[in-house]
C-alpha cells in the first residue's frame, strides 16, 4: 500500500512538473511581441484572466512592434492570434454585437498600443496585405494607410483563411500561432480545416468546399485555386478534376471552438 501511494506520488509530481506542449510553445517563441499574442489566445482558450494581456497590448509601443514584427512568419503570428483572441473576447463579453456583423468588423474595437483598430483592418489591410476587402483578392488597396503600411506582410498567403476565426459556426476552429514554426502550423489547420469540410462525390465527380474560396479567390490563385488546395492537402485524388461546388456559410455565433496544433 505504502508503495502504491508512493507512486501515485511519483506520478503526480512528474505530470505537473512538466509545461504543457502549449506552454512550451509558448516559451519556445522567441519574438516577445508574438509571444505576448500566444499569451493571450490561450489565456483565453484555458478560460484564464487575460486582462493583464488587454492592458500590455493597450501599453504596446507600436513603433518597437512594428520594426520587431519583421517578417511575415512574425507579422502573421502575432495579429492572427490577435484577430482570433479579440474575436472571443468581445462576443463573449457581449454577444449582440455579432447581430450587425458588417459593424462589428468594421468598428475599431481592439486597442493596440493607443491606437484603435478594427477586425477588417487587421484582417485585409494587415495579414491579406492591404487587399480590398470586395475584390474577391485581387485587388490592392492604393489608399492603404501609414500604419497599414507599417505592418502589412509583403505576400499574401491564403492558408490565413483557415487559420482566422471571426465567431461564425462554418469557421476554421482556433488554433495557438508561433512566428518560429508558422509553416508547419499554417499547413497542419489547412489540412484539418479542408479535410473537416469538403465533401466529395466521386461517382458525380463533384466537389463541395468552402465559400472562402470564392469570397477570396485572388489569395488562392498562386497555388492553383480550389483544386490545387484540396490535391496538396490530399482531399481529392492527385488526377482528379471535379466540378467544384461552394457551401453555404453558416453565420450562426459559435464561441470556444480550439484545436491542438503539433
Amino acid at each position: 500500500m505504502k508503495r502504491f501511494s508512493l507512486l501515485i506520488i511519483i506520478i503526480s509530481l512528474t505530470i505537473f512538473s512538466f509545461p504543457s506542449n502549449g506552454q512550451n510553445k509558448i516559451d519556445n517563441e522567441p519574438n516577445e511581441f508574438v509571444k505576448l499574442s500566444m499569451k493571450l489566445i490561450s489565456a483565453v482558450k484555458n478560460k484564464e484572466d487575460y486582462q493583464k494581456y488587454v492592458d500590455e497590448y493597450k501599453a504596446l509601443p507600436l513603433s518597437e512592434l512594428a520594426q520587431s514584427l519583421d517578417t511575415d512568419e512574425k507579422t502573421k503570428a502575432f495579429w492572427i492570434n490577435t484577430y482570433n483572441a479579440y474575436v472571443q473576447i468581445l462576443l463573449s463579453e457581449e454577444p449582440s454585437l455579432f447581430e450587425d456583423r458588417g459593424s462589428f468588423f468594421k468598428s475599431d474595437l481592439i486597442n493596440v498600443g493607443g491606437e484603435m483598430l478594427s477586425f477588417d483592418f487587421i484582417e485585409h489591410g494587415i495579414i491579406r496585405g492591404s487587399k480590398v476587402k470586395l475584390s474577391m483578392g485581387f485587388l490592392k488597396d492604393p489608399f492603404a494607410s501609414k500604419l497599414e503600411k507599417e505592418f502589412r506582410v509583403d505576400e499574401t498567403d491564403g492558408r490565413i483563411h483557415f487559420a482566422l476565426n471571426c465567431g461564425a459556426t462554418s469557421c476554421p476552429y482556433v488554433a495557438v500561432y508561433s512566428a518560429h514554426d508558422l509553416e508547419n502550423e499554417l499547413n497542419q489547420i489547412a489540412r484539418q480545416f479542408l479535410q473537416r469540410t469538403i465533401r466529395y462525390d466521386e461517382n458525380e465527380e463533384e466537389v463541395y468546399v468552402t465559400t472562402l474560396f470564392s469570397w477570396f479567390k485572388g489569395d488562392f490563385s498562386e497555388q492553383g485555386g480550389v483544386i490545387g488546395y484540396l490535391k496538396k492537402y490530399d482531399c481529392i485524388p492527385e488526377d482528379a478534376s471535379p466540378g467544384v461546388n461552394y457551401k453555404d456559410y453558416d453565420w450562426t455565433l459559435d464561441l470556444g471552438n480550439f484545436t491542438e496544433l503539433k
